[in-house]
């Protein structure tokens, strides 16, 4: 807890039973208790709100990441974005001289 041991909580309420009186004493515990709780939710969403940013940006590198991955590893691309072949042309073939010494 903060470094107190069973003996020391028992010297504690030992002193604010003495101080306190034993009518006081389960108000002021209450009183703490609710206290204490609510340092924890205060301290909880002040944690969300600085972790939250952070949160953001890993999932968006995380995802930039996996396209990258995914393409670099598919090289062949996805059958909806295939180009279509293209035909060919057949080049006019040249014809051997005819020989005029006939």
């Amino acid at each position: 807890m903060f470094g107190i041991g069973f003996p020391e909580l028992v010297l504690i309420l030992i002193v604010g039973l003495i101080v306190f009186g034993p009518s006081k004493l389960p108000e002021m515990a209450r009183t703490l208790g609710k206290g204490v709780r609510e340092f924890r939710r205060a301290t909880s969403a002040l944690q969300q709100a600085i972790n939250e940013p952070d949160q953001v940006v890993k999932t968006q590198v995380k995802k930039t990441v996996q396209k990258t991955v995914e393409k670099t590893l598919d090289p062949e691309p996805k059958p909806e974005e295939k180009a279509e072949p293209v035909p060919k042309e057949e080049a006019p073939k040249a014809e051997a001289p005819k020989d005029k010494t006939a």
